[in-house]
C-alpha cells in the first residue's frame, strides 16, 4: 500500500524549499502548484483560437495558408505572461513551460478550428542553444500541450539548420532575413495528408513561425495550424 504523505512532512519541506509562483514570484499555497490561484485567474487570455479571423492569425494573410493561428495570452513587458517566458527559458523553470502547455490545449480542444490534431511539433532550435539552454522551451510546452490533446510530440522531423542571431531588436524585414533558410523538413512523407500542430511561446512578427510554416508545407497535403503561448500582435 502506497503510505500517503504526511502533512507536516510536506509543511516541514516547504519552509525548507519555499515554492513561488512562476508569474508573480509570491510564495505559494500547499494545494497550489506553479501558478498561484490569483495568478491563474488574471492571466490575459485572448480568446483567438476560437476565431478564424483574428490579429494573430491576420499576420499570416498573403504570406502562407495556415488553416489556423492564435495565442492563448497576450504579451506585455513587466507582465505575468513574460515573468512566465522568462522563468521557462532563462531560469529552466520547465514546470511554467507545461503549465502554459496545458492551459493553451485546453482552450483549443474547445476549439472546431484545432481538431484532429496528428501531431505537435515544436518550432525547433539549433543543438547548439539546446545544448547551453538544456532543453527547447517549445517543445516543453508541447509537452504539455500534448498531455491534454492526447497527441504525439514530434521533434525529429522540422530542423533548424543554423543558428540564427537574436530577433529582439530587429525590424520586421532583418527578422525574415535572419530566419527565411534555416529550417528543413527532413521526412517530408512523415508528414503527408497530416494536421500538424505548430507550437511556439511567443509570436511577434510572425516571422520564425513563416519560416517553419513554409518547410512544413513541402509535405503534400499537409494541413497546418499554429499555437502560440503568447502574442505580442496588436
Amino acid at each position: 500500500m502506497k503510505k500517503q504523505k504526511l502533512p507536516l512532512f510536506d509543511n516541514l519541506l516547504s519552509l525548507l524549499y519555499p515554492q513561488v509562483c512562476a508569474a508573480c514570484g509570491t510564495l505559494l499555497y500547499s494545494h497550489e502548484e506553479t501558478v498561484c490561484l490569483s495568478c491563474r485567474v488574471l492571466l490575459p487570455k485572448t480568446g483567438y483560437e476560437k476565431e478564424e479571423s483574428n490579429p494573430v492569425s491576420r499576420v499570416f494573410w498573403g504570406r502562407i495558408p495556415f488553416n489556423a493561428v492564435s495565442a492563448c495570452y497576450f504579451f506585455s513587458k513587466q507582465g505575468k505572461i513574460q515573468h512566465l517566458i522568462h522563468e521557462l527559458k532563462y531560469k529552466k523553470n520547465t514546470d511554467a513551460g507545461l503549465f502554459l502547455g496545458k492551459e493553451i490545449a485546453k482552450e483549443l480542444i474547445q476549439s472546431p478550428l484545432y481538431q484532429n490534431i496528428d501531431c505537435i511539433v515544436p518550432v525547433p532550435l539549433h543543438p547548439k542553444k539546446i545544448r547551453i539552454r538544456g532543453y527547447n522551451q517549445s517543445e516543453i510546452i508541447g509537452k504539455g500541450m500534448a498531455e491534454v490533446i492526447q497527441s504525439r510530440l514530434n521533434t525529429n522531423n522540422l530542423l533548424r539548420t543554423a543558428a540564427s542571431t537574436s530577433q529582439t531588436k530587429k525590424s520586421r524585414f532583418a527578422r525574415w532575413e535572419n530566419v527565411k533558410d534555416i529550417f528543413v523538413l527532413n521526412q517530408p512523407e512523415e508528414f503527408a495528408g497530416k494536421h500538424i500542430l505548430l507550437v511556439d511561446d511567443v509570436i511577434t512578427t510572425g516571422s520564425t513561425i513563416e519560416a517553419c510554416g513554409r518547410a512544413l508545407m513541402q509535405s503534400p497535403g499537409i494541413k497546418v495550424s499554429v499555437a502560440a503561448a503568447a502574442c505580442a500582435v496588436s
